[in-house]
C-alpha cells in the first residue's frame, strides 16, 4: 500500500515533487472503498510525517535561497580572492638607481613646504621631480622662487598655456610671448593638459582641436627654445566603448561616471588621437613627450610604429604600468627596442604606489596585484629589465630631453 512507483521517484526534480507524489498516492488510498480502519490509522500517522517533511523542506529551501542570494549579491569590487600561488616576492620600496619623475603635479608649489616632499622623494630615491602644473606668469615665478630658495636642484617646473580668449585678436602672439617669458624665468618645458581637445573653446564657443592652427606658433616656439612638450590627449579608449560586461574599464566607469565619453562627448577617441599625431608630424623640430604611452600601452606594436615614424616623440608610462605588467614578454621587448625613448612617469603623487612601478620594472616577480583595483583587476608580472635599460628609463633619457637637470645627482 505504501509502495510508490519507483519510476515516478526517479523523475522528481526536487523534494517538493516527491512530497507531491506521496500526497497524491495517499489520497488515492483514501478513495479506495475497500480500505480498512487499521489502514486509516496508519495513513493518519503517515500524513503527519509527510506534513512535517513538507514544512522542513520549506524552511530548508528558504535558507538555501537566502544563502545563494547573498552570494550572488557580492559586488565585483569586493571580490578580491587571496592567491594560493607560492612564488618568490620582492617588494621594492625604492628604485635601484636614482630617478627623475617626469610626470608629477604639485599645485601648491608657490607656497608649500618642500621639505616634506623631499623627505618622501629621498625614501623613494627620486632625485628630481618634474612639476607639470607650474602655471604661467606670477604663479610659475612664485613656484620657481620657492624652489630656488630651498631645494634648487631637486625640482623642474613646466609652464602651462592659458587658453582663455583664444581666437581673439593677438591671442596667439601673446601666448607665445608669455611662454618665452616663463622659460626665461626658469620653466624647462611645457605641459598641455587633456582639456585641450576636450573642453577648451574659442571666443565663438567652438571646441578647440588639439591641432588647431592658432596653436602652431606655440609648438614651433618650443622647438626654438629647445624645451619639450609633455602632452596628454584623450583618455583610455574603453571610456568611449559601451559600459557593459565586455568593457575592461567597467569598474572605473561605474565608480567614476564622469570619465565616461562618447562619439559626441566631445568627439570620437580616434579623432582626438589623430589630432595629436598631426602636430607630432607637423612640428618635427619639437620634442613631444606623449603622456601615458600615448594611450597605446595595450597595443605596443601600434605605439612602436608611431615611434618609428616620429623620431621627435618619446613616451612616459604614468598611470599605465598595469598595462605593461600584464604583458611582460611583449613589454620587455618594447623596452629593449625603444630604451632611448621611454621616460619614468607616475602622475598622481601617492608615494606608496611607486613600489608597484619599481617591482614591474626591476623584478621578475609573478602574479602580483596593482594598487588600484578599479584601474586594473588583473595581476601583473615583472619585466626584469637589465641595469643599462633601467638607468636610461630612470634618468639618462630625462637628462637628454629635459634641460637644466643637475647631472651631478646621478651615476654616470
Amino acid at each position: 500500500m505504501f509502495l510508490i512507483n519507483v519510476n515516478l521517484v526517479d523523475h522528481c526534480q526536487s523534494v517538493f515533487d516527491l512530497v507531491k507524489i506521496i500526497t497524491i498516492h495517499t489520497f488515492k488510498i483514501f478513495a479506495n472503498k475497500t480500505i480498512h480502519i487499521l489502514e486509516v490509522t496508519k495513513l493518519s500517522v503517515f500524513m503527519k510525517i509527510i506534513m512535517s517533511i513538507f514544512c522542513c523542506c520549506i524552511i530548508f529551501s528558504s535558507a538555501c535561497a537566502q544563502g545563494v542570494a547573498s552570494l550572488q549579491k557580492m559586488e565585483f569590487e569586493k571580490y578580491d580572492p587571496v592567491s594560493t600561488l607560492v612564488v618568490p616576492e620582492h617588494v621594492v620600496s625604492h628604485s635601484k638607481f636614482p630617478f627623475v619623475d617626469v610626470h608629477n603635479h604639485q599645485w601648491g608649489m608657490p607656497t608649500q613646504d618642500l621639505s616634506l616632499l623631499i623627505k618622501d622623494m629621498d625614501i623613494l630615491n627620486m632625485k628630481v621631480m618634474v612639476n607639470l602644473s607650474g602655471g604661467s606668469g606670477d604663479n610659475i615665478q612664485k613656484g620657481i622662487k620657492n624652489v630656488r630658495g630651498s631645494y634648487p636642484n631637486r625640482f623642474i617646473i613646466f609652464a602651462n598655456i592659458e587658453f582663455k580668449g583664444i581666437g581673439q585678436q593677438g591671442w596667439t602672439e601673446n601666448a607665445v610671448k608669455q611662454l618665452e617669458t616663463d622659460v626665461k624665468n626658469g620653466a624647462n618645458g611645457l605641459k598641455i593638459f587633456k582639456n585641450l581637445g576636450f573642453n577648451i573653446k574659442d571666443k565663438d564657443g567652438k571646441r578647440v582641436p588639439v591641432n588647431d592652427l592658432r596653436l602652431d606658433a606655440i609648438w614651433q616656439k618650443c622647438g626654438e627654445l629647445k624645451i619639450p612638450v609633455l602632452i596628454h590627449t584623450a583618455d583610455p579608449k574603453p571610456f568611449w566603448d559601451e559600459t557593459d560586461e565586455h568593457n575592461e574599464r567597467w569598474m572605473e566607469i561605474v565608480t567614476h561616471p564622469g570619465r565616461k565619453r562618447g562619439a559626441d562627448n566631445p568627439v570620437a577617441w580616434e579623432v582626438l588621437i589623430e589630432e595629436q599625431h598631426a602636430i607630432f608630424k607637423k612640428h618635427r623640430n619639437t620634442t613631444f613627450i606623449a603622456a601615458h604611452f600615448g594611450w597605446y600601452p595595450n597595443d605596443l606594436a601600434k605605439l612602436g610604429n608611431l615611434l618609428d615614424q616620429l623620431p621627435n616623440v618619446v613616451v612616459e608610462f604614468g598611470a599605465v604600468i598595469a598595462e605593461l605588467g600584464r604583458q611582460p614578454i611583449m613589454a620587455k621587448q618594447f623596452f629593449t627596442k625603444y630604451q632611448d625613448r621611454i621616460l619614468f612617469g607616475k602622475d598622481s603623487w601617492v608615494p606608496e604606489e611607486y613600489k608597484t612601478y619599481f617591482r614591474v620594472l626591476e623584478t621578475s616577480d609573478e602574479y602580483f596585484p596593482y594598487h588600484k583595483k578599479y584601474h586594473a583587476f588583473w595581476r601583473m608580472y615583472g619585466l626584469g629589465l637589465p641595469d643599462e635599460i633601467l638607468k636610461k628609463v630612470y634618468y639618462k633619457n630625462a637628462l637628454r630631453i629635459i634641460p637644466n637637470i643637475d647631472k651631478s645627482l646621478f651615476q654616470q
